[in-house]
């Protein structure tokens, strides 16, 4: 048995830890209650989906992963190469979420966001990975609707349920 899976078999029986907040696989929210430090405000995707038009939406992924795919209207603002510049014209009390793959480097980049002086920011808990795993809408480079998602690397990539994932950049 590939250990990938005996790995994914014990994190679902060992699901009992859990920091409350809401994603479809309790494998994978055991896996993210041990990454993230739980430093910044989460939100679910399912109570960022009900209110949309409430959030502005950072990506912190690379500028490749984003052009794959992103949410909708979402502005690319990067993590290795993060430059305040791209969010110098949004309101520092403006409601933001920052997300990535699965919420790690989001919660860096929300940090980073809180000490510029925002005041509103949350971390996407679960990335754009458990976004797709819940059937949430997607668009490619050219703000057109996509199945594709970037799915990291082979070892990221089996939190990805949903949609058709892509290792390289295209």
């Amino acid at each position: 048995m590939p250990r990938v899976l005996i790995i994914i078999i014990l994190l679902e029986c060992c699901a009992f830890m859990s920091n409350g907040q809401e994603v479809q696989s309790s494998a994978f929210d055991l896996m993210l209650s041990t990454l993230l430090d739980d430093s910044v405000a989460q939100l679910s995707v399912n109570e960022v989906s009900e209110h949309l038009s409430d959030y502005y939406f950072l990506d912190a992924r690379s500028e490749e992963e984003y052009n794959v795919s992103h949410l909708p209207s979402a502005l690319w603002i990067g993590y290795e190469h993060f430059d305040d510049n791209r969010i110098e014209s949004l309101e520092k009390t403006q409601p933001i979420i920052v997300y990535c793959s699965v919420g790690y480097r989001s919660e860096k980049i929300a940090k980073k966001l809180l000490s510029l002086g925002f005041s509103e920011v949350y971390n996407l808990y679960g990335g754009i990975f458990e976004w797709v795993n819940q059937s949430q809408p997607i668009v490619d480079s050219q703000e057109t609707n996509t199945n594709k998602v970037h799915a990291y690397d082979l070892i990221w990539g089996i939190w990805l349920d949903r949609g058709e994932k892509v290792y390289g950049y295209e």
